[in-house]
């Protein structure tokens, strides 16, 4: 199995003389979470985030990478994300009618995507803070290694609510177990998994359908992609992010409040 880790800086010189990557990359945006902490009517990628819907700030990243080969998941309200997404852009969308887990919103996903592309580019329409630096990073040291699966590692010195990425003796990523599954032992481990992917489309289609929801929130999760791809010694890479608070995830109305003041700074 090959296996590569990368960290930004060394990453960062691709993206000075790439201002766009080949017409065969997509983006899917999982954006049909309803978002039940923000304990909110409105749907979570919809609410203000310092005057915008929180969606728009993935959405205008991945416009930037993609252009239009971009697909927004949509399903809690979807008819008022989807009228939010359309006024910024010409995007795809793709229906998750109950929400199963980001497995199964790749997998309403994958039909709509256009049949040139080649690699597919997995964004959660809730993290606002990743930048056009770091995707297109994580894109080339995808295309670079050849992997199946390049996902996007941060450190934290707070875990907590994260996905761990577990590894073996040799420092091979080896499966990502989710906080809700996780033994004491694997909740010591500070690198997380981000939620964000590069991923060869031709390794999705033939591996989502076997997912499982035999774990604790009884969904399928699309981590489980990467146990896959090590038994089947499909090339399983990952890219350490170089800032942490740009993977930070918006769940609740004290997360909004925390990307805001950040926001703010910059």
């Amino acid at each position: 199995m090959g296996y590569v880790t990368h960290d930004l800086p060394f990453l960062s010189f691709f993206a000075a003389f790439m201002n766009s990557h080949p017409d065969n990359i997509a983006a899917i945006i999982l954006a049909a979470g309803k978002g039940t902490r923000m304990k909110s009517d409105k749907a979570k990628v919809l609410h203000p985030l310092a005057g915008r819907p929180i969606i728009s700030y993935v959405l205008a990243t991945a416009v930037n990478i993609c252009g239009r080969n971009i697909v927004v998941v949509i399903g809690d309200q979807a008819d008022a994300v989807r009228q939010t997404v359309a006024e910024a852009a010409d995007v795809w969308f793709a229906h998750q009618h109950e929400q199963l887990g980001t497995g199964h919103a790749v997998q309403c996903a994958l039909t709509e995507l256009p049949p040139n592309i080649e690699n597919v580019l997995i964004l959660c329409g809730d993290v606002p803070l990743i930048t056009e630096q770091t995707l297109n990073s994580l894109i080339h040291a995808h295309l670079h290694a050849q992997n199946a699966v390049t996902l996007l590692g941060v450190d934290l010195e707070n875990p907590h609510g994260y996905g761990r990425l577990v590894t073996d003796q040799r420092g091979r990523i080896i499966r990502i177990v989710e906080e809700a599954d996780a033994t004491e032992s694997e909740k010591g481990i500070s690198t997380i998994n981000s939620g964000i992917y590069c991923i060869q489309r031709g390794f999705l289609e033939q591996t989502i359908a076997r997912l499982e929801s035999n774990n604790a929130q009884n969904e399928l999760y699309l981590t489980d992609l990467v146990e896959i791809a090590v038994s089947n010694n499909a090339p399983v890479g990952m890219m350490r992010a170089k800032e942490p608070s740009e993977i930070l995830g918006i769940n609740t109305v004290a997360d909004l409040k925390q990307v805001e003041a950040l926001i703010g700074d910059l």
